[in-house]
């Protein structure tokens, strides 16, 4: 019986006997729910990764289901791994165009079984790989669509067989049965492409009819749910007497169609008594594009006009109801006068980030609106005007990327982030304009537009690039392939020219389309063009801000846009960290959280949306967030001033958790700032607040040590006797009542020398807080009258709830009654403070591992990925086996005799409870925690051997087998 079949063994009796059994991930059946923290579409890419050839059989093959594992099916073909799928003409669902594609690789066979006129249905949905000796299965719901492998509620079963098994075996003989009865796609290729169309052709005619009547679309359309909340929220501010609100909500979400159902709300149930509305924005285009929404929310019947350079009949206007004007027209003196101060109840100002500007203020200062209301997807990234004090700080609703993502309310988006290509050394912030714009760059970009694809029938392509001359290089050069019609946009252009070049691009036929346009940043912000089916980025990110707007261009809803392929080409710049911040909405700063949401994207991404970097791109990322600073001053501030911005007061330190916005734990990674009170003191002006220096340095003390939450006792005991310290010392019994958590006496023990400041190390100085006495705990008289400053008592206060509020949010969940959390990360600091050892010790002393004699724990550490320049004496490496197996090596000059060794070896009789903690990189300065995976026990395997490149310095490798096997994600991010 080989190691395989034992795995196989072990896996199946976990999944189906005792899920207490300690067995490999992927020997276990596992359960795909695309809900239960992992997506198929995960697992699908996994499996193409690892496989040595595969075969599906799937019922339903659409381009939006291929477009998620183009990337993979990539790097397949550039492997040579060969595939056979089978597909069918029942119901005619599959997409011709899909299957044209897949048709297209050289290593995959495609054919069809043929169902259509029969009797006999086909619901396949099966997807083999061949592994080394096994057959790894999922079969299941789950066809090849967007939908089925990343959000619908799908029941799918993955199991690995032997090719010996039974079950390989019938799954290989049914394959190869039905794969006999069909047909080579290239042979019924253009009869299915005839049903195909004749068939979609039927079905359309219904809903051309619809949209061909002349309908009251006010009561055809019904707001969305972030519109309803929107609606809902903007009135309650009215009604409590707001005449001021900020709608922000991410590029592509409706913000335009939100402010009419409002207005449409407010005039109907008569909060505001229904007259004029003056709608505003910096652009006669974006004017509009509203004017035609508002009509389809009102009706054709209320009049509506139009005031800008190329329409000023003003009294017209005045007639109307609703007037769209352009910023630029409206603060002209003579337009504006033309119109009573309290002519309007209701004035909208669209991308009223734009308000700071004089002449938004003109605007804003002589009219006199009942409701004065403000659209941004960005508002905060103005440095010197504060945009929420414009509105009094009332939002009435905030969708950021996330949100709209997993509320539907964008369309889908295929991001792949890929490799520029190199000329003469790699494409980066410094290329010239050769480069740039070079053949060997243009046919690359060709290429993999090309490969990628879009959604629709043709191609209607934004492309981003570094500056004008560039565009209209590559622009040109797209032309004279004879391939494609491009053209180049830019702030040069006129009005006219730039809806004449977009109603080419979304209307335009033959010689008169376009398929690209280039442009450099004029299509940021503000344009609305929904067909937009592909959108590719040739230039270095300049923040995560610009990058969701330019991705934004894309995410518009269409008639017949299913999703949009987003083209990231991805070149040696310095901000490409800033990309899977963008995409993951990280707000953490940690650099090995980047890190791993880069590698972890498609369970990270709300939806149906997808995230692939090839290698080249990703390895491109990695050293830009090992060389970036994250924590400079001046973001950390910025960051703070968004915050402040938005509530129109200092924020407390659990306002930054409820607003979603940056950690405020990352405000103390400054080197001045030592708490959140020291924060304050030193960039908030508004902040008067002065406390002595014992005050202060027990504020650094709890901000530092406590309240990250990843440990109860001390805040718990805190907050309880800070709302009375007087009373009897019951805590313990409220501490079970609220959290059903018992404290034991060595727990006690810890927390009391950790609340009495002498257990860690090089921590700054405090006075005791606690004493014992008659066996009993409570408040030291010197920290009692430091408590009679009220403000101090209250700024700890509210350090400590926010502790709280980070135990309660990431680290209730504890370990086999330990205070550790499973794939948690620690320092080593933290984990001599959680295992309840005497004293902290210093990194150099524990080093890989070391046996705490006081708390019978022996925890052990590994950094994985080690330097290149580690010396000798420790060139070796800690390697897993699996995701529930690892080799760990002793320190240096030890043998299978060293005391260490046989402590490790002996753990499981002597009780020693050994966690285990795994860091990716070690030499990353920011990341000095590391993951824990629970606990591991000696398998057996020993061997002491002479550590390379030395004179007979021995160590030993020492075999673990894991207690709880590493998840499939963590264990990727960690080992690959």
């Amino acid at each position: 019986m080989n190691k395989s079949t034992n795995h196989l063994i072990d896996g199946y009796n976990k999944a189906f006997i005792d899920s207490n059994i300690n067995a490999l991930p992927q020997y276990s059946p596992q359960f795909i729910t695309n809900t239960n923290g992992e997506k198929v579409l995960t697992c699908l890419e996994r499996e193409l990764r690892d496989c040595s050839d595969l075969f599906m059989s799937v019922a339903f093959i659409t381009m939006s289901g291929l477009s998620t594992i183009l990337g993979p099916l990539d790097e397949l073909r550039k492997r040579g791994v060969k595939g056979r799928i089978i597909t069918t003409d029942y119901l005619t669902f599959s997409e011709p165009k899909a299957l044209d594609k897949l048709n297209q690789f050289d290593n995959l066979e495609l054919r069809i079984f043929k169902s259509h006129g029969s009797n006999t249905g086909f619901h396949t949905k099966g997807y083999m790989f061949h592994n080394d000796h096994d057959l790894r299965i999922i079969i299941g719901s789950s066809n090849l669509t967007a939908n089925a492998i990343t959000k619908n509620h799908e029941w799918n079963t993955k199991i690995v067989s032997s090719l010996d098994g039974q079950y390989a075996k019938d799954v290989e003989s049914e394959f190869n049965s039905i794969w006999d009865q069909s047909v080579c796609y290239n042979e019924y290729k253009d009869e299915y492409s005839k049903l195909y169309y004749d068939f979609k052709s039927a079905r359309s005619e219904y809903n051309k009819l619809t949209y061909t009547l002349n309908l009251n679309y006010s009561q055809v359309l019904q707001p969305n749910a972030m519109q309803e909340d929107f609606i809902n929220n903007i009135k309650a501010i009215i009604k409590k007497g707001g005449t001021k609100a900020l709608l922000v909500s991410a590029t592509g979400t409706g913000k335009t169609y939100a402010s009419a159902f409002a207005i449409r709300e407010i005039y109907s149930d008569s909060i505001i008594k229904k007259s004029k509305t003056l709608f505003i924005s910096h652009r006669e285009q974006i004017n509009k594009q509203a004017l035609k929404s508002y009509k389809r929310i009102f009706g054709n019947k209320i009049p509506m006009e139009l005031i800008s350079g190329n329409h000023n009949d003003i009294e017209t206007a005045r007639q109307s109801q609703f007037i769209f004007a352009t910023m630029n027209m409206m603060a002209k003196e003579d337009i504006m006068q033309k119109f009573d101060p309290e002519e309007f109840s209701i004035i909208v100002l669209d991308e009223c980030h734009r308000t700071g500007a004089q002449s938004y203020q003109k605007i804003i200062k002589y009219f006199k609106p009942k409701l004065l209301l403000g659209m941004s997807a960005s508002p905060e990234r103005t440095d010197s005007f504060d945009v929420f004090e414009q509105f009094d700080h009332n939002i009435a609703c905030e969708v950021r990327l996330q949100q709209a993502l997993e509320h539907n309310l964008l369309c889908p988006f295929h991001y792949f982030g890929i490799a520029d290509i190199e000329i003469d050394g790699e494409i980066d912030d410094e290329a010239s304009f050769d480069k740039l714009t070079s053949d060997a760059r243009v046919n690359h970009i060709i290429d993999r537009a090309e490969y990628f694809g879009y959604s629709g029938e043709r191609v209607k392509g934004l492309v981003f690039c570094s500056n004008k001359k560039e565009a209209m290089e590559l622009s040109s050069k797209f032309n004279v392939t004879g391939k494609y019609k491009t053209t180049m946009l830019c702030g040069d252009n006129s009005q006219e020219q730039r809806e004449f070049a977009i109603e080419r691009l979304v209307n335009g036929k033959g010689d008169n389309r376009l398929d690209y346009i280039f442009t450099v940043d004029i299509f940021n912000e503000g344009v609305d063009i929904p067909e937009i089916n592909q959108v590719i980025m040739l230039r270095p990110t300049e923040s995560p801000i610009i990058f969701v707007q330019q991705l934004g261009r894309g995410l518009r809803k269409a008639a017949d846009k299913e999703f949009v392929i987003v083209i990231d080409f991805i070149g040696n710049y310095k901000n490409n960290y800033m990309i899977p911040i963008a995409l993951t909405g990280d707000r953490t700063g940690n650099k090995d959280n980047i890190r791993r949401g880069l590698v972890e994207g498609n369970n990270v991404i709300k939806g149906v949306s997808t995230i692939y970097f090839d290698e080249i791109s990703r390895k491109k990322i990695y050293t830009a967030i090992d060389s970036a600073n994250l924590n400079q001053k001046k973001q950390l501030v910025e960051a703070y001033r968004v915050v402040k911005m938005k509530l129109g007061k200092i924020p407390s330190l659990l306002d930054f958790d409820k607003l979603g916005e940056i950690d405020p734990l990352r405000f103390t990674e400054y080197r001045n700032f030592k708490s959140y009170h020291s924060f304050l003191s030193q960039v908030e002006e508004d902040y008067k607040i002065v406390f002595n220096e014992e005050q202060n340095n027990i504020l650094e003390y709890v901000f530092k040590k406590l309240a990250p939450g990843k440990r109860i006792y001390e805040l718990f005991y805190l907050k309880y006797m800070l709302q009375d310290y007087n009373v009897a010392p019951s805590w313990e019994e409220a501490l079970l009542n609220q959290y059903n958590i018992q404290i034991e006496d060595a727990v006690k023990t810890s927390m009391i020398k950790v609340l009495q400041g002498s257990f860690f190390r090089n921590s700054v100085e405090i006075p005791s807080m606690v004493d014992v006495s008659d066996n009993r705990l409570h408040l030291s008289n010197r920290f009692k009258a430091l408590l009679s400053n009220v403000d101090f008592k209250n700024v700890l206060l509210e350090t400590i709830d926010f502790g709280l509020n980070r135990f309660e949010k990431q680290y209730i969940d504890r370990y086999s009654g330990t205070d550790l959390c499973l794939n948690k990360k620690y320092t080593y600091s933290d984990v001599c403070w959680l295992l309840n050892w005497d004293k902290e010790e210093v990194a150099q002393n524990i080093g890989g591992y070391k046996f705490d004699r006081f708390s019978n724990t022996y925890p052990i550490f590994i950094n994985y990925n080690k330097a290149d320049d580690i010396s000798h004496t420790i060139n070796y490496e800690d390697r897993f086996i699996n995701q529930s197996s690892l080799i760990a090596i002793s320190k240096s000059k030890r043998s299978a005799q060293s005391p260490d060794v046989t402590t490790a070896v002996n753990a499981v009789a002597n009780n020693v409870f050994m966690p285990l903690f795994v860091r990716k990189n070690k030499d990353d300065n920011t990341s000095k925690e590391f993951y824990f995976l629970g606990s591991i026990k000696h398998n057996g395997y020993l061997r002491e051997f002479v550590m390379p490149k030395t004179k007979n310095v021995t160590a030993v490798e020492i075999g673990y087998t894991l207690n709880t096997a590493v998840n499939n994600n963590l264990y990727e991010y960690i080992t690959k």
